[in-house]
């Protein structure tokens, strides 16, 4: 199923191609770089809750409209990369610095319909009962990460992406984040 997703203002519009809860993997993350990537963009605080992904490849994402209006940055010289709206600040991918590293995490909100992506099948540093950080779901993620990763790689299907050019450069400049603009974006570690 092809599914269209929308930047908050509509300007950047584009599809999710060939989506199911086979081809994808539908998660949930409560790490410290996914709250700071989200005060960073001004998107809302998600916390307490997550940032809710579909973690795919990069060959499944086309832009449609307004392409002219993505933006890159990363939280660190060697973060991932985060993908967003330069128009209205909203979030849409996290990809590899390299397309070498073929996948692509998919912001969930921005579809009109998110069921088709199936249940949240895990959960990334969720707190524990005694105060640390874990993981719900975790072989089963990384099971379907590297399975569509290799076979990506073995096919040349990564060459295949929106978000790099034929020389493995990004196609947007991507701006590092200061960092002690960073350090005011993240939560007091506990």
């Amino acid at each position: 199923m092809d599914l269209p997703f929308a930047c908050d203002c509509g300007k950047l519009r584009g599809t999710l191609l060939g989506v199911s809860p086979t081809n994808g993997t539908r998660a949930e993350c409560y790490c410290h770089d996914c709250r700071a990537a989200e005060l960073y963009a001004g998107q809302p605080d998600p916390a307490p809750g997550g940032v809710q992904v579909y973690q795919s490849v990069p060959d499944r994402v086309r832009f449609d409209l307004g392409e002219d209006q993505l933006a890159a940055f990363s939280l660190s010289e060697k973060g991932l990369l985060q993908w967003q709206a330069s128009c209205c600040g909203a979030l849409l991918f996290k990809t590899a610095r390299t397309p070498k590293l073929p996948f692509v995490s998919f912001r969930t909100d921005r579809l009109e319909d998110d069921n088709p992506l199936g249940p949240i099948v895990a959960r990334a540093f969720v707190r524990k009962p005694n105060g640390k950080r874990g993981h719900e779901g975790g072989l089963k993620f990384m099971f379907g990460f590297a399975v569509r990763a290799l076979s990506r790689r073995m096919t040349g299907l990564w060459k295949q992406t929106p978000f790099f050019h034929a020389d493995g450069t990004p196609v947007r400049d991507i701006h590092i984040v200061p960092e002690n603009d960073r350090k005011k974006f993240y939560p007091a570690r506990s």
